[in-house]
């Protein structure tokens, strides 16, 4: 271990609000202007940790101060992380990227004195010039990958140049398709089904929940979701609900005809 002092560095939020568009999905970029860093490039909505903040607690007040959405805490989920080193300077920092599909209110420039665009782009058709930190970050997010090493060296281009160095590594996360249970979760599911002879995990990409497709020991099959929060159990539980009585009524509809 090192005696010395213990390497530190500036956390940023970045919000990838996301809607689908006609060609496709969208994200909400802002072009940076007035005396900031990366004046004129475009960027994603972003700011600093306040003092005692939560990193969500951040992303929210940003889109907030900088947009006037409104969004829901439970609403946001991780999507990439960036380690990331600046062309100037000595320090590295580590950028959170949001993504946020709900939320209310018309995205429309706040800080007119940060920010002088504002709008829509496709995720396959990015805008120049932007951001190399940013772009790297939505590369990531693109590949369905969690976390890209972004180091710049003196004399690289601030803004994302195509024919530029590359200088972004992206980093895959664990092993999809693991077939192992949590051990609560097995001793649930047999509790319910019966013995288990089969698991296979089919949760897609950039989720907070997870799901399995279950083979029980007579050869039935049954899908278990564990959510990432009661609330979004509670929605999923109550839309269920009304799929099934709307069958019933249907059923017996066409039972009277």
């Amino acid at each position: 271990m090192s005696g010395g002092a213990r390497h530190t560095v500036p956390v940023d939020v970045h919000l990838v609000l996301r809607r689908d568009g006609e060609s496709g999905p969208e994200v909400l970029l802002s072009r940076r202007a007035g005396p900031v860093y990366a004046t004129g490039l475009w960027h994603l909505p972003s700011g600093h940790l306040d003092p005692g903040e939560d990193m969500v607690g951040a992303v929210v007040r940003e889109a907030r101060e900088e947009t006037g959405v409104l969004i829901d805490p439970e609403d946001v989920t991780c999507a990439v992380t960036v380690h990331h080193h600046p062309p100037v300077g000595t320090r590295s920092r580590i950028g959170v990227f949001f993504e946020v599909r709900r939320w209310s209110g018309r995205p429309r420039v706040l800080e007119p004195d940060r920010c002088d665009g504002m709008g829509w782009y496709p995720l396959d058709a990015l805008p120049e010039p932007m951001v190399a930190y940013c772009r790297a970050g939505l590369d990531a997010y693109r590949s369905g990958l969690p976390a890209a090493v972004h180091f710049q060296r003196p004399g690289d281009p601030v803004q994302h140049t195509p024919d530029g160095p590359d200088r972004t590594r992206l980093l895959p996360g664990p092993p999809t398709g693991s077939p192992e249970l949590p051990y609560a979760l097995r001793a649930f599911t047999e509790g319910a089904v019966g013995r288990i002879t089969g698991t296979a995990e089919v949760s897609w990409a950039r989720t907070g929940s997870r799901v399995w497709r279950i083979t029980g020991s007579e050869g039935g099959v049954w899908y278990l979701k564990r959510h990432r929060g009661q609330r979004f159990h509670d929605r999923e539980v109550r839309a269920c609900v009304r799929l099934v009585i709307d069958r019933l009524r249907t059923r017996r509809m066409r039972r009277r005809t």
